[in-house]
Order: structure tokens, then C-alpha cells, then sequence
């Protein structure tokens, strides 16, 4: 019957039809962007970039194995050839270089040293946040304090006068009192 070499083979199929039908998308994509709109000295750049891209290209019945020419890969190569011919043949296909092909599934799934580095600067920026706002509440804390010391020695002074014989001056003291009434209301 069919067994797990059959399955395992059907699934490649699946995966590599899937390929072909993101590279295509990836194509449509990318046509829109060459337009007229660069700078001329950068133009000729982006040009030659288009002519590669398009000679890269092949036709969609190129690029599409048919089971027939599957299957006898298959009988000549056997279940490893299988999987090295599905792969160069994506390789072939594909317009992304076959790095793209191994990295895309890396950057999918972050590592564990990924995930601690991420946490890490996490930490380090909220920490750099609290440390900001401390300073500042720390610097308000401080101008508030220096404002309310300068006032009590306002106040120490007008209050602290003596007359010549060295009694309180009772009359300061009212005018002080009366002003802070008036701040009041």
C-alpha cells in the first residue's frame, strides 16, 4: 500500500507547490516597484536590477513539475534524490536566493538567546525610564523646597525685626499677616 514514503512525498509536493505560488506572489509584487520616479544617477542601477529580476523569472509551466516527471525522479534517485530534487528545484525556481529559504524559517521562531535578548532590553529601556522620571520628580522635589526655604526667610526676616529698644516689631508682623490674607483670598 501506500506507506510513509508516500505521505512524506506528498507533503513536499504541498510544500513546494506553496513556494511556487509565493515566489509568483512575490513577482506581482515587485513589478510595481521599478518606476521613473528614481533619482538619474541611481536609475541605471535599478534597471539592471529589473533585467536580472526578469531573467530570473521562468514561465509558471516551466517551473511546475507534473507527477509523471515526479514519480520517475522518484524511481531514479530514490527517497533522498527526492528530497534533494524538490530542493533544487525550489532553488531554481525561486527568484530569493536558497539563504533566504533557511533563514525565512529561522527568524519564524525566536531562540532562546533571542527571546533573553529582547527581555533584556526590555528591562534596560524601562529601567532607563524609571530612572529619567525619578530624576525628575527628584529636580521638582528640589526647586519646590528651595521656593519654600526662600519664602520662610522672607518671612523669618520681616517677623525676626526688633525695634531699637529690642521689642518685636508689631507692626511688621501685622503688614506681613495682612499680605498673606490678602494672597489667600
Amino acid at each position: 500500500g501506500r506507506g510513509f514514503a508516500f505521505q512524506r512525498k506528498q507533503k513536499i509536493e504541498r510544500q513546494y507547490r506553496k513556494l511556487l505560488k509565493k515566489g509568483r506572489k512575490v513577482h506581482s509584487q515587485q513589478d510595481n516597484q521599478f518606476t521613473d520616479t528614481y533619482p538619474e544617477h541611481l536609475k541605471h542601477l535599478y534597471l539592471a536590477e529589473e533585467e536580472m529580476l526578469k531573467k530570473r523569472r521562468r514561465a509558471p509551466s516551466d517551473s511546475v513539475l507534473s507527477e509523471e516527471k515526479l514519480n520517475k525522479a522518484v524511481d531514479g534517485y530514490g527517497r533522498c534524490g527526492y528530497d534533494c530534487l524538490v530542493i533544487v528545484r525550489i532553488w531554481s525556481t525561486c527568484t530569493f536566493s536558497p539563504r533566504s529559504v533557511v533563514t525565512e524559517g529561522k527568524f519564524k521562531k525566536k531562540t532562546s538567546n533571542q527571546k533573553a535578548k529582547e527581555e533584556y532590553e526590555k528591562i534596560k529601556a524601562e529601567r532607563a525610564r524609571k530612572r529619567e522620571e525619578a530624576e525628575k520628580r527628584k529636580q521638582q522635589r528640589e526647586a519646590a523646597q528651595r521656593l519654600y526655604k526662600q519664602k520662610k526667610m522672607e518671612a523669618y526676616k520681616i517677623l525676626s525685626k526688633k525695634t531699637k529698644r529690642g521689642q518685636p516689631n508689631l507692626n511688621l508682623q501685622m503688614e506681613f499677616l495682612l499680605q498673606k490674607i490678602q494672597q489667600n483670598t
